[in-house]
């Protein structure tokens, strides 16, 4: 499976980006005083609801990734099965036709026979 660019380069800014978020709350960069808190309660909200956010779209990333390892196991899907069978059954119809088509010719390139007793 071939990324295409703008796709690839679009998520490497994503990442660049969470990447400078994490380590700006690693640093404590957003840390704010208890004080503050208390006179702004609405600041506490928002950032409670930013973190919060952050968690989710992490939570929802990983778990994408752990489902798709998990669910995609090593044998074929029922639907690759099916579509393995259908190439399968194809294949039979293929040369079933090919022998009716070489009889056919056959019997065309044979003279017909002769009634007894009558001759050429």
């Amino acid at each position: 499976m071939k990324v295409s660019r703008p796709f690839l380069v679009f998520w490497i800014v994503v990442v660049a980006i969470l990447f400078v978020v994490e380590i700006a709350e690693v640093t404590s960069l957003f840390t704010l005083p208890i004080g503050s808190v208390v006179g702004n309660p609405i600041a506490f909200v928002f950032a409670l609801a930013f973190t919060t956010l952050l968690a989710l779209i992490g939570a929802i990333f990983i778990g994408l990734y752990i489902s798709q390892r998990w669910l995609s196991s090593r044998d074929f899907s029922p639907f690759e099965v099916e579509m393995l069978r259908m190439r399968q059954d194809l294949a039979d119809l293929k040369v079933s036709v090919d022998e009716v088509r070489r009889s056919t010719t056959r019997a065309a390139e044979e003279p017909p026979p002769t009634p007894e007793g009558q001759s050429r």
